[in-house]
């Protein structure tokens, strides 16, 4: 909104200064001040409405250290993530970008599933929560929305050629070739390759000719199982204090560079990546997040005066997704989101194994002390806030890694 007011004040006005708003890095850098003081203020006062509310987390017995300890502490601080991201959102970026309206339909679509599922467990005194079926339902209704309006929406479009225009000079005239053109596209980066565009609709090539109008056949599928696994992977990595909001906020500040590059002609045009048009408004969006994220981990760290629930634990997963998929790099989320990716094979790999033994022997075998990973390490003895620290080197590392595939190919 403020957006808008000093865009009219520049434009009609010509007010000295109001111009600066024009520029993505100085909104995102407002944005994150603004969401980092909102979640650590205003978070305290969240919290001492949850506890007012008697909202409260039920702890399952599953021996762990220090586990008792955390009976009653506040869940759904998730809300002070949400809270703290839109408010800068609303108030610095562009609120028509294509991309911003997807990202807070995201943020409040899986917010609702995830409190929805908080409430249940809650206030209903069930632990199981929302049932599995209805979470998948929401999920796919979310990647349904979000691969729809990237494929079909007009405002949505790439750059795959984004050299300058060329100019050819030959003895007797000068040819000036046009400029690369924007166009819809499904195409996506393969990292550590070059020429690393990759293209959904190639796999229907073998249709014949017109395959290419087909293309959402493959690409809206893929959307959706790229929310369902990361918003999934997020909410089985929020097992101990600041675990899931750490290692989600280094992921995220990778993406924002990824986002920030991708939607500048000139940074994607040197690096020679594809430009998105208009995506590097959702720089404003990214950072806003970040700073929710930091501000939230004042009061997530060990020992928690607060849990973000599923409420924050899906709606991060969800937005991660949402912004890999936008920028064209959801072909990283297994190295960027590493975290999530192991934590989810943990627990694949230990159900499937104990069925698998179980049926074999006759009695079920464990490969993990205990899943998530993050719990395998807690029944070895190793102290949360160490594997917590561990866990966010090992992310920023992987973020590292990332960024290092622009030019590494």
């Amino acid at each position: 909104m403020l957006y808008y007011l000093f865009e009219y004040l520049n434009k009609t006005l010509d007010i000295p200064g109001t111009g600066v708003f024009q520029y993505i890095t100085f909104r995102s850098a407002l944005a994150f001040m603004l969401s980092l003081l909102l979640s650590t203020i205003y978070g305290k006062r969240i919290i001492g409405f949850l506890r007012r509310q008697q909202v409260g987390e039920t702890v399952r017995e599953l021996g762990l250290a220090g586990q008792n300890e955390k009976a009653g502490t506040p869940t759904m601080g998730g809300l002070i993530i949400i809270f703290a991201t839109l408010v800068p959102v609303l108030l610095f970026a562009r609120l028509q970008n294509i991309y911003i309206v997807l990202l807070i339909v995201t943020t409040l679509w899986m917010g609702t599933i995830g409190f929805v599922d908080d409430y249940i467990k809650i206030f209903k005194k069930d632990k199981q929560g929302l049932k599995g079926i209805f979470k998948v339902f929401g999920q796919v209704g979310l990647g349904l929305i979000v691969g729809s309006v990237l494929y079909f929406s007009p405002a949505v479009t790439v750059r795959t050629d984004t050299g300058k225009i060329d100019v050819f000079k030959s003895a007797t005239q000068t040819v000036i070739l046009p400029a690369p053109i924007e166009e819809k596209s499904t195409a996506t980066t393969i990292p550590f390759f070059k020429n690393n565009e990759f293209d959904y609709a190639e796999l229907l090539a073998w249709t014949g000719e017109g395959y290419e109008k087909w293309a959402w056949l493959i690409f809206i599928p893929v959307v959706i199982f790229i929310i369902t696994a990361v918003s999934n992977g997020a909410n089985l990595t929020d097992g101990i204090d600041g675990l899931a909001a750490g290692t989600s906020a280094v992921s995220v500040f990778a993406l924002g560079i990824f986002t920030f590059v991708s939607g500048n002609i000139i940074f994607s045009n040197y690096l020679n990546i594809m430009y998105i048009p208009h995506s590097g408004e959702m720089t404003v969006f990214i950072f806003s997040f970040v700073g929710a994220l930091i501000g939230f981990l004042w009061y997530n760290s060990y020992p928690a005066s607060v849990f973000m629930g599923d409420t924050g634990s899906l709606t991060i997963g969800g937005i991660i997704a949402v912004l890999a998929i936008a920028v064209r790099k959801e072909m990283l989320i297994p190295l960027l989101c590493g975290i999530f990716l192991v934590e989810n094979f943990s627990v694949v790999l230990q159900v499937s194994y104990f069925k698998y033994t179980k049926k074999r022997f006759g009695e079920g075998r464990r490969i993990f002390l205990m899943s998530p990973l993050h719990h395998h390490y807690q029944k070895k003895g190793y102290h949360e806030s160490k594997i917590v620290t561990r866990f966010w080197i090992v992310a920023i590392m992987l973020a590292i890694l990332s960024i290092v595939t622009l030019k590494l190919r």
